[in-house]
C-alpha cells in the first residue's frame, strides 16, 4: 500500500498540522510505502516573497523530522524537485469541468477571507490531484476540509480511466480520522495559518504561554458555574493534547464548575509543553546540521522521480503524447 501527504510552507507549522497531518504521517510509516513532501508549488497562491518560500520550506523540513518522520521508512522530498508533476496537472485539466472547480469548498473560503482569485487558487484541486496520482498512490491521510479535493481528484482519475483505458490511473481512498480531522483554532474556527489563529508547534520561550491564556477564545460562563463542554475550543485542543485521565478529569470539572477558564488554560499549556518539549530538542540538533537535512531532502526527490516516472510514461502513452 502507498500512503503520500503534503504539508504547504506558508508559515510556522502549528497544532492542526501536527495532529492533523504530521502525527498521523508518522503513525503510517509503519502501514505501507510513504511519500511526504512539501507542497511549495501550492504555497505560491499564497506566498510571493521567494526569500519567505525558501525559507518556509527549510522550516517545516526539519519540522517533520523532529516531529518523528524517519527518511529509511518514508520518502520525503520537495514538490518542485519533481516538476513531472506539473505535466500530469495539465493532463487531468483537459478532462476537469470548470464548475466542479467552482464548487470547491476551500476555494470560496480563501476568497472570502480576501485572497486574490488566482487561476492558481482555482486550479488547487488539480495539482493536488497530480500530486497523489502521480505516485499510483492507494491512500491520502485528509482533514475534513481536504475531503473533498479528494474527492476530485477520484474524480478526474476516473474521467481518465473511462476517456483512455481502465487502470491508466490509481484511485486513491482517503483516511480521515474523524476526531481531529478539524483542529480548532484560538478564536474556534479551523486552525489555519490563513486565519491568524494558531498555536505554533516551535515557538519562542513564552509565545505559547501567552496565546493560550490570552489569545485562546472562550465564554462568559462564571467561576462558579458548570461550563458547557459543547463547541469548547479550550476542551477540544486539550482532549488531543492531554492523557485520557487527564481529559477525563477536565470534562468532570466543567460539569462541577467552581473552577475558571485560567486553571484549564493553564492545564492545556502543560499538556502542551509536555507533548511538544521533547520535539524542540531534535528540532535544535537538526538544526546544528543542516547538511542532513538537504542530504534528506535530495535523496527522497531521487526516489520520488523514480516512483514518478512510469506512472506518467503510462498516462503519455495513454493519452497519445508517447
Amino acid at each position: 500500500m502507498r500512503i503520500l501527504t503534503g504539508l504547504q510552507p506558508s508559515g510556522k507549522l502549528h497544532v492542526g498540522n501536527y495532529f492533523g497531518a504530521m502525527e498521523p504521517a508518522v503513525r503510517l510509516q509503519d502501514e505501507g510505502e510513504t511519500f511526504y513532501f512539501i507542497a511549495n508549488y501550492h504555497a505560491m497562491t499564497t506566498v510571493k516573497n521567494p526569500d519567505e518560500l525558501r525559507a518556509n520550506c527549510r522550516e517545516i523540513a526539519v519540522d517533520f523530522l523532529a516531529c518523528g518522520l524517519d527518511p529509511a521508512r518514508a520518502t520525503f522530498f520537495l514538490q518542485s524537485a519533481v516538476p513531472e508533476v506539473n505535466e500530469l496537472a495539465w493532463i487531468l485539466s483537459t478532462v476537469c469541468p470548470v464548475s466542479q472547480l467552482e464548487k470547491a469548498h476551500s476555494y470560496k473560503d480563501k476568497v472570502a477571507h480576501g485572497f486574490s482569485p488566482s487561476h492558481g487558487l482555482f486550479a488547487y484541486p488539480v495539482l493536488m490531484a497530480a500530486d497523489i496520482l502521480l505516485y499510483d498512490t492507494n491512500r491520502v491521510p485528509v482533514g475534513k476540509d481536504q475531503k473533498q479535493h479528494l474527492e476530485i481528484t477520484r474524480d478526474l482519475a476516473g474521467k481518465i480511466n473511462e476517456a483512455f483505458g481502465e487502470g491508466t490511473l490509481v484511485v486513491p481512498e482517503p483516511i480521515i480520522r474523524e476526531a481531529t480531522a478539524v483542529v480548532p483554532g484560538l478564536d474556534g474556527q479551523k486552525m489555519s495559518k490563513s486565519y491568524g489563529n494558531t498555536l505554533p508547534i516551535f515557538t519562542e520561550e513564552g509565545e505559547a504561554k501567552k496565546l493560550i491564556m490570552k489569545k485562546l477564545v472562550t465564554d462568559a460562563t462564571p467561576l462558579e458555574a458548570p461550563k458547557p463542554k459543547e463547541n469548547s475550543t479550550l476542551l477540544a485542543l486539550y482532549r488531543l493534547m492531554g492523557s485520557d485521565t487527564e481529559v477525563a478529569a477536565m470534562e468532570a470539572d466543567f460539569d462541577r464548575g467552581g473552577i475558571g477558564y485560567g486553571d484549564f488554560k493553564k492545564r492545556l499549556l502543560e499538556a502542551y509543553e509536555a507533548r511538544f518539549a521533547p520535539l524542540r530538542v531534535r528540532r535544535a540538533e537538526l538544526l546544528a546540521d543542516p547538511g542532513y537535512v538537504d542530504s534528506v531532502l535530495a535523496k527522497g526527490a531521487e526516489k520520488a522521480r523514480a516512483a514518478a516516472a512510469p506512472v506518467l510514461d503510462r498516462v503519455r502513452k495513454a493519452v497519445g503524447l508517447a
